[in-house]
């Protein structure tokens, strides 16, 4: 029995290997029932391992570990499972050991647990070996179920426990399990273990706490390579590229030499840092350590320079393997797949297949990233029944790229099936389905299946908080978002550089950016993506200055700028005082070797034409070696922005003859600068036989050229075969009703929306008010007022001081201050319309009270309030106070505009003081409308200054020579005093001209 004492130490495996000996062994012994275990004795008798195993046991035989050995499949091991409950055997701690290593080799994990939870009291050595199991074949989840049933039971925790409970927290993002497990080793003093450390350093990257990860790291006494390449790669997973960079430096500075482990997790840092020289450093220093054949290298290599798309090493690196295993198949296809060459993709999957590689889920998933690009759904279909063809279509990674690959297509219902058919729906599947509800615009959708995982007991990770924050930004959720950073700051996700980034943006709105200063500023960690954001942010909502200092502060941070930060700083020079800026990024980026990419450039091109540049923006359009759509289009909308239209249709023709075919975006440029309207028409065609009409865009630019020419018909006519499912045809429709003075017409078109399924938007509202304002019926007004209310459009602050206007407009100046005082926030726009109102009904002195109300409530007064008040002076014959206010404007911070002075000079003229109003017009430092002298001239026919109005008639008729209205008024004068051959002559010259008087009109209508 001493042989059967020493097999006890040894694994299974090796037992395998040495059963030859230990027959030979029983047979010398005369152990006779052993030797029925020969192979050929067996097959002449016919028996299978357990019905040999029953014999030998009848006869008395006790090595039940030799005879586990002959177990083969799950009959067997079951069997086996109650001989040894039926033999009282289940407390030899090392045979049950054998029993449950044996059972995860024959892949049936489920006996195996329940062999152990059978145990009442298993011991250290049994849940270890569990837990190792477990570990090794991917199951983290059960891991942490079996290790936190065993801490209930009583069970003891070593250094071999720990690593593997680590790692399962660490592949399952358990943040709070993983916190526990910490304490535990705290607790039970492992935590100066070597490999404890490392695991804790490495979970804790892995669920995106790298402060955590670096103390842990900092504490540590004694530290190898596997410790520095678990900090390594958790940079580097996180997206902190530069910090991974300083730690690869420090591994050379304590003097540690990198593995191939070391290298082929700097290799994607330099792929994503784009510093291609280094990349290439690393591959010499591979090939000189023996490294360059090393199964997880290569491909990290084939993906680096697939990444700056230098696909000929690409295929030379793959040509030179010796053998070429899965994982090198997958990268190629990927590098391919990265740089849009979907048809490579697709021949090396055919190739793949030829050869008899069996793809896995890694490969369909590239697969399915390619058929993104070529835009093609039956490319996706056929990958779907490839996998389902190769046995792959229940694992969880290809399911779920599927959803994505079907949500990206639109194809929201397809996705919704794939999702309901998961069995047990993980994190990773969740998050696919929240975010393609999200990205097809189903966003109440997406919020309520984020709801609904939480409910499953599925904790959210940094990828669902990303998406939300996606989705409150563009539901314009304000308290949804301030929701959901409380929920990041409940759940520790404050420290997660990808949530934080996400929250920025969310912050990044007008009224919201201050909150997004505050938030980068308290930042612990920031990366180059964080000071993108926060820059993109400052220049969409207008703060150029902010975004200019930021940058600086970025450059005095030494944070490295990339070419986004550059393309994102460009739009905010739109100035001629910009250029000098605008010159100096370009410089950086020659500087840094980006220039020559064609997103830069062409935001080099918009940013001189922006600039008052033409020559330069042309210049740089000309020099490319290569040119997009989109290089096409800055350089027309630089003419178009300039009015250069002959410039841009000739550029249009041109392009229209090169390679690339315009897009929707080129035709919206194109359509407003059209001079006529057989150009229009030929635009109209063009889009219908490339099928670009199709976007809702284009289309209501089309109506609006064919109304730019008062062609209604045909605009009638398009809105009849157009798909009314979107508002903004409605709208468009409107608008035109309202631009050619057909304001019943518009009226009419809203009453046929509101039949229809759709919901009209805030500027359908306002469309309504200006058609309203047209028609000044106060029936209608007190309807749309009505409606209003009814619908909640009151809380918009433009459609309210719309609303006001269109009752001061239409008499009701009672109801007009009624809605200017149950408005709570009012803004300088709500305040000018009510001065304007009581200016418009002559009532002066309200309006100078409402002025001095306004400046008393904080709220600043601006060019718009000014005219008002000026014109409501003029109205009621406030001169010496319509001074005093002209003169309080620079006092404002503003200079006056032609609208301020045509205001005092009509207040001069009315209160008779022409002569210093004449005066006043000839010092203006800018040329006087024809408005202003029309003006001065109505107020020389009122008071009979006839010499006096002769000049000024002159000066109008040099200006406007085909406004009849000088002509009139002149005539008027002459006629009042007696000068009728004067009168008469005016009169011959207006039809010599062909001049008519315009007709009168009442401006209310009453039914």
């Amino acid at each position: 029995m001493v042989l059967h004492l020493h097999l006890r130490f040894l694994p299974a495996s090796s037992i395998l290997h040495l059963m030859p000996v230990i027959y030979g062994f029983y047979a010398s012994v005369s152990f006779p029932s052993y030797l029925l275990f020969r192979k050929g004795e067996m097959s002449k008798n016919n028996l299978s391992p357990f019905s040999t195993l029953r014999n030998s046991m009848n006869e008395g035989g006790s090595n039940l570990l030799a005879l586990l050995n002959l177990c083969k499949k799950l009959e067997d091991l079951k069997q086996f499972k109650s001989h040894l409950i039926l033999h009282g055997a289940m407390e030899d701690e090392y045979l049950v050991g054998e029993f449950l290593r044996l059972c995860f080799y024959l892949d049936v994990h489920e006996l195996a647990l329940g062999a152990f939870y059978s145990i009442q009291k298993p011991t250290l050595f049994l849940q270890n070996i569990m837990l190792r199991c477990l570990c090794n074949h991917g199951l983290y989840k059960e891991l942490l179920a079996l290790y936190l049933k065993c801490q209930k039971s009583g069970c003891l925790s070593d250094n071999f426990t720990f690593p593997f409970v680590i790692k399962a927290c660490a592949a399952l993002s358990d943040h709070r399990t993983g916190k526990e497990v910490h304490c535990t080793v705290l607790r039970t003093g492992f935590e100066q273990n070597l490999v404890v450390q490392t695991g804790l350093i490495d979970m804790y990257a892995k669920v995106g706490h790298m402060e955590k990860s670096r103390l842990l790291f900092d504490r540590a006494p004694q530290l190898d390579l596997v410790s520095w390449n678990a900090l390594l790669s958790g940079y580097s997973m996180n997206g902190l590229y530069q910090e991974a960079i300083e730690v690869f430096k420090q591994i050379w500075t304590v003097g540690l030499k990198p593995n191939a482990s070391t290298l082929a997790t700097i290799v994607p840092v330099c792929t994503h840092l784009r510093i291609l020289d280094t990349g290439r450093s690393l591959h010499g220093f591979a090939v000189k350590c023996g490294f360059c054949s090393d199964e997880a290298l290569v491909p990290a290599f084939i993906s680096m320079y697939g990444g700056v798309g230098d696909l000929c090493i690409v295929r030379k690196l793959f040509d030179l393997l010796p053998e070429r295993n899965v994982i090198a198949w997958n990268a190629m296809i990927s590098a391919y797949t990265q740089n849009k060459r979907s048809s490579e993709a697709f021949e090396l999957f055919r190739l793949m297949l030829q050869g008899n590689m069996l793809p896995n889920s890694v490969t369909y998933i590239s697969m399915f990233t390619s058929c993104d690009y070529l835009g093609s759904s039956w490319c996706g279909e056929s990958l779907h029944a490839s996998g389902i063809k190769h046995g792959l279509e229940h694992q969880i990674s290809v399911t779920i790229a599927l959803i994505s690959l079907y949500a990206k297509d639109g194809d929201i219902d397809s996705a919704k099936f794939l999702f309901d058919e998961i069995p047990e729906k993980n994190l990773l599947s969740w998050n696919s389905m929240i975010s393609g509800y999200v990205q097809n615009g189903f966003l109440d959708l997406g919020l309520a299946a984020f709801r609904n995982m939480q409910t499953t007991g599925l904790i959210p990770d940094a990828v669902s908080i990303v998406t939300i924050l996606s989705a409150c930004s563009r539901l314009d959720g304000i308290h949804l978002g301030k929701s959901a950073h409380a929920f990041i700051l409940r759940n520790g996700f404050e420290s997660n550089i990808n949530v934080l980034n996400s929250l920025l943006a969310f912050y990044c709105d007008p009224e919201q950016l201050s909150s997004s200063l505050v938030l980068f500023h308290k930042m612990a960690m920031r990366n180059v993506v964080s000071w993108n954001t926060l820059i993109a942010g400052c220049v969409h909502t207008g703060n150029i200055g902010d975004a200019i200092s930021l940058l600086r502060q970025m450059q005095q941070e030494d944070v490295r700028l990339d070419l986004v930060t550059i393309i994102t700083i460009l739009p905010g020079f739109c100035e001629t005082e910009g250029l000098v800026q605008g010159m100096a990024i370009h410089g950086h980026a020659i500087k840094i070797g980006c220039c020559s990419d064609i997103s830069l450039v062409n935001a080099l091109v918009s940013m001189y034409f922006n600039c008052g540049d033409l020559s330069s923006g042309i210049l740089l359009f000309e020099c490319m070696p290569e040119r997009s759509v989109v290089s096409w289009n800055a350089l027309l909308t630089g003419y178009r922005y300039h009015n250069l239209h002959r410039e841009a249709i000739v550029l249009f023709r041109r392009m229209t003859m090169e390679v690339h075919k315009p897009n929707y975006v080129t035709l919206l440029n194109v359509l407003p600068i059209c001079s006529t309207q057989l150009q229009g028409r030929s635009i109209h065609a063009y889009a219908v036989r490339t099928g670009a009409i199709l976007e809702p865009p284009l289309f209501t630019s089309i109506v609006l050229m064919y109304a730019r020419f008062e062609n209604v018909n045909v605009c009638c006519l398009l809105f009849k075969l157009v798909d009314k499912s979107n508002i903004s045809m409605w709208n468009t429709m409107m608008a035109v009703h309202v631009q050619s003075k057909n304001s019943q017409n518009a009226v009419a078109t809203f009453c046929e929306l509101l039949q229809t399924e759709v919901e009209p938007d805030h500027i359908t509202i306002l469309t309504l008010i200006s058609a309203s304002l047209q028609l000044r019926s106060q029936n209608l007004t007190q309807c749309i007022m009505a409606y209003i209310i009814c619908k909640g459009f009151e809380k918009d602050v433009f459609i309210y001081n719309a609303l006001i206007d269109l009752n001061a407009r239409c008499g009701n100046i009672f109801v007009a201050r009624k809605l200017f005082d149950f408005l709570a926030m009012k803004d300088a726009i709500s305040w000018s319309v009510m001065i304007n109102a009581y200016g418009m009904h002559g009532n002066g002195e309200a309006a100078l009270s409402l002025f001095s109300q306004m400046k008393n409530s904080g709220v600043g007064p601006d060019d718009i309030t000014f005219v008002s008040i000026l014109s409501a002076c003029s109205h009621a014959g406030l001169l010496d106070e319509g001074q005093v206010l002209f003169n309080s404007i620079a006092e404002h911070g503003m200079q006056p505009g032609m609208e301020h002075y045509s205001c005092l000079v009509d207040l001069l003229g009315r209160t008779g003081r022409l002569h210093e109003a004449f005066d006043l017009v000839k010092s203006l430092p800018f040329k006087p409308s024809a408005s202003l002298l029309e003006s001065l001239l109505g107020a020389c026919c009122i008071h009979g200054n006839i010499k006096l109005g002769e000049e000024i008639g002159k000066r109008l008729s040099e200006i406007d020579p085909e406004n009849s209205n000088s002509y009139v008024m002149l005539s008027n004068i002459y006629a009042a005093a007696g000068r009728w051959t004067d009168a008469c002559r005016l009169r011959s010259e207006m039809e010599g001209k062909q001049l008519r008087k315009l007709p009168g009109f009442s401006l209310l209508g009453v039914n």
